[in-house]
């Protein structure tokens, strides 16, 4: 098989002797490598083993010489791997080292049994949705985001006013630090950390979740991924950040900005015995009671 590798970790010990043990696996089985210029030169001036590792930067819908896309961290690196695979629906699988590990399921002690599973085809596909944001900026260089986009203030300590519409009708003024606008794979980040509801993978909707808003009624809310949500800042600053996934900019106050479901998803590989059910329970540790 073709397999491109990626992580965020290197010169982090940990996870670099794990991606470093995972080309080892991977060249045993002869599979041709793949991954982005920066670490294709570093694992070659390590030293670290005999595998070639072809050089690819990211694949569209028209270049596909990848079957998976493996990735070594957290989720964030799932995040940042998006780059990479684009709308080529390469599926995507990653090899937990972080903390939570909701998007990153395969477990570092079953390393050969993760590439066995993929060699006999023993794992299932989720197809997840992705936004898409637009602006009279050019905001990032890559637009895509599988988790979710913030907008929040940047220079001061006063709040600002995110005017949101849904498909050009007026929905609310936020007053607030922020606004989060998050797929349902994203509802289990930042947006459940400022009280947004946990949303299941295959729901087609959007949350649109303030931070820190001033007025106390004001809740997330659920809205159908059809919708386009747009925005109007409006605030003492000239500028505020805008965020999507890992990536962040400064963005104006005069950009016009609309988020929408995205024409193209991404696919990640579901491992047997996974499921999201089973990741909640245990990623948040449901029915643990220390007085048990």
């Amino acid at each position: 098989m073709k397999i491109a590798v990626f992580t965020k970790g290197i010169g982090q010990e940990n996870h670099e002797k794990i991606f470093f043990e995972l080309i080892k696996e991977l060249d045993k089985g002869s599979h041709e490598l793949f991954s982005t210029a920066e670490l294709a030169e570093y694992y070659s001036s390590k030293g670290a083993g005999r595998a070639n590792i072809n050089v690819i930067n990211h694949c569209d819908a028209t270049h596909k010489p990848i079957d998976f896309l493996i990735c070594v961290g957290g989720d964030g690196t799932i995040l940042d791997a998006l780059t990479i695979v684009r709308d080529s629906n390469i599926p995507v699988l990653g090899i937990n080292t972080g903390r939570l590990g909701f998007l990153a399921n395969g477990q570092l002690e079953d390393l050969k049994l993760v590439i066995s599973q993929l060699e006999k085809g023993n794992y299932s596909l989720d197809s997840r949705t992705l936004l898409a944001v637009e602006s009279s900026d050019d905001l990032f260089e890559y637009n895509y985001g599988l988790n979710d986009f913030v907008i929040h203030k940047k220079e001061t300590s006063s709040m600002i006013v995110l005017h949101t519409y849904l498909n050009g009708e007026f929905l609310n003024s936020y007053w607030a630090d922020g606004l989060i606008v998050s797929t349902p794979t994203g509802s289990t980040g930042y947006s459940l950390s400022c009280g947004g509801p946990i949303i299941f993978p295959n729901s087609e909707n959007l949350i649109i979740t303030p931070i820190a808003p001033h007025n106390l009624n004001v809740r997330p809310v659920v809205v159908s991924d059809n919708y386009v949500i747009s925005f109007e800042i409006e605030g003492r600053a000239s500028n505020y950040m805008a965020g999507l996934d890992s990536r962040s900019c400064s963005v104006n106050r005069e950009s016009q900005i609309a988020v929408r479901k995205a024409d193209h998803k991404v696919n990640l590989v579901r491992l047997p015995d996974d499921n999201f059910m089973d990741t909640l329970r245990s990623k948040l540790h449901w029915g643990l009671d220390k007085r048990n």
